[in-house]
């Protein structure tokens, strides 16, 4: 076993030329690596540690890391005499740290707008549980003394006691329903053993849980049906869909849903994930139900009915799911909301889009900064 030290390199001789080399944070006071994490002592005199982090994670260091591994595929290393032997540009000190400041600070740029776009987010989604006459979750009470009756408890625990006292008294803005006064169903789908790979645009498909477990409908999360199976038309995907995974590993994702604005032909719906099937005329909007199922409210009924014991499957059943109460407001006053919703989840991802970017400038301008006309010459190549 050997020690680094904050400022130290390690990489791994393994891993290394996928990008697993860093330096070691402040925060580490000491830590203990076996020999296949060599490490080694920048000297402050001539090289600024941030500078040397950055510098190693470049394509063009990288590029350069991978000609160097040694070995059969799949377990090629890096030794150390290698990564010795590759050569960088060493600015001054004092130019290391403007690059690494311009750096940062198109950095710190990105990691502002993507907080505002998350603050925006849920400024919306409180705005929408305040227009259904939820207010912001109330602080409990500091008492210790306080009675409760069992059969008002999803649960026993002193918070769960308290959170029920004051979540009791919240009222809404509308009737309260149940889901299935309002739907006419939730149908199940069908999960052959299927191929890993997705489906070509040719081929028949069945969706992962993961194409609606993140709120996003994802097409691109299926596996392709076999040849030898006849797919089942009446389970296809189609646009104007809500579905809601019913079966996780990770409970925060169970009951998710999202709304199947537009997808490719040819995919079948999992046993994992319910799809609405809605009433005619319907008397509530389907976007209204994929933003309604996370509300707090709504969320905290969904997961009182699984077990969240640590490596097990979650699920949700049809009965639960249909038993979920919330507001309804008009259809009107639905559509509305929904708009409201969209409006602030489009600017937002347009504002994470931006970060992204301005993270792809600071990397780019970066490495052009340290390997000058080199990386624009091949980039042109490229």
């Amino acid at each position: 076993m050997f020690a680094a030290y904050p400022g130290d390199v390690v990489f791994s001789k393994i891993d290394a030329r996928s990008g697993a080399i860093g330096v070691v944070p402040e925060t580490i006071t000491k830590a203990v690596v076996t020999p296949e994490f060599p490490v080694f002592v920048p000297d402050p005199d001539v090289l600024d540690g941030r500078f040397v982090q950055r510098v190693l994670r470049t394509g063009h260091f990288l590029d350069a890391l991978r000609a160097k591994a040694t070995g059969t595929s799949g377990r090629k290393r890096i030794t150390p005499e290698a990564f010795l032997d590759l050569r960088v540009p060493l600015p001054a000190i004092a130019e290391q740290q403007r690059m690494v400041n311009a750096f940062d600070g198109l950095l710190a740029d990105a990691s502002l707008l993507a907080a505002d776009a998350d603050k925006m987010e849920a400024d919306a989604m409180a705005a929408f549980e305040a227009a259904l006459g939820y207010g912001p979750p109330p602080a409990l009470p500091d008492r210790r003394v306080f009675v409760a009756h069992f059969k008002d408890l999803d649960r026993w625990s002193h918070e769960a006691i308290l959170r029920r006292s004051v979540d009791g008294a919240a009222t809404v803005a509308h009737p309260l329903v149940k889901l299935g006064d309002v739907v006419r169903d939730l149908a199940n789908g069908w999960s052959p053993r299927c191929h890993e790979h997705p489906a070509s645009p040719a081929e028949w498909g069945v969706l992962k849980v993961s194409a609606v477990s993140s709120g996003i409908y994802r097409d691109a999360a299926n596996k392709a049906l076999p040849s030898a199976l006849a797919p089942r038309p009446a389970l296809e995907t189609r646009a104007g869909d809500v579905l809601i995974a019913r079966a996780s590993g990770d409970a925060r994702l169970v009951g998710a849903a999202a709304y199947v604005d537009v997808t490719r032909d040819k995919l079948m719906v999992c046993d994992k994930i319910f799809r609405v099937v809605f009433r005619e005329p319907s008397p509530i909007f389907p976007q209204f139900v994929v933003s309604v199922l996370r509300l707090r409210s709504v969320r905290a009924q969904i997961e009182a009915e699984f077990s969240t014991e640590s490596g097990m499957m979650k699920n949700v059943s049809k009965p639960a799911l249909m038993s979920l109460t919330f507001p309804l407001p008009p259809l009107s006053v639905q559509r509305d909301l929904v708009s409201a919703l969209n409006a602030a989840r489009t600017k937002a991802a347009e504002m994470r889009r931006d970060a992204a970017g301005l993270r792809s400038r600071a990397a780019a301008e970066f490495e052009v900064a340290v390997y000058g006309e080199e990386v624009e010459q091949a980039a042109a190549v490229a």
